[in-house]
């Protein structure tokens, strides 16, 4: 498996000591969680926008006659998704 080297502070460094003290686990463990973590909330958020990006585009018209003053005002001007 492919590593990564990551620099800490002194202080960074003592409270990832800490916290994986408090938790039973190793330091290695804990930012290998704490990343696996980062990289999911990253894709959903990402599945999140892609699925709103959809549905907007499916319903633009629909959104433009309730807002209609969140339209571009010049013609021809694309809707922005």
């Amino acid at each position: 498996m492919p590593a990564l080297n990551v620099e800490f502070s002194d202080r960074e460094l003592e409270d990832l000591r800490q916290i994986a003290k408090e938790r039973g686990t190793s330091m290695k463990a804990l930012v290998r969680e704490a990343a696996a973590a980062d990289i999911a909330r990253h894709r959903a958020l990402q599945e999140g926008a892609e699925a709103f990006r959809r549905f907007f585009a499916t319903h633009a018209d629909e959104f433009a006659a309730a807002f209609p003053d969140d339209e571009p005002s010049a013609k021809g001007a694309g809707r922005a998704a």
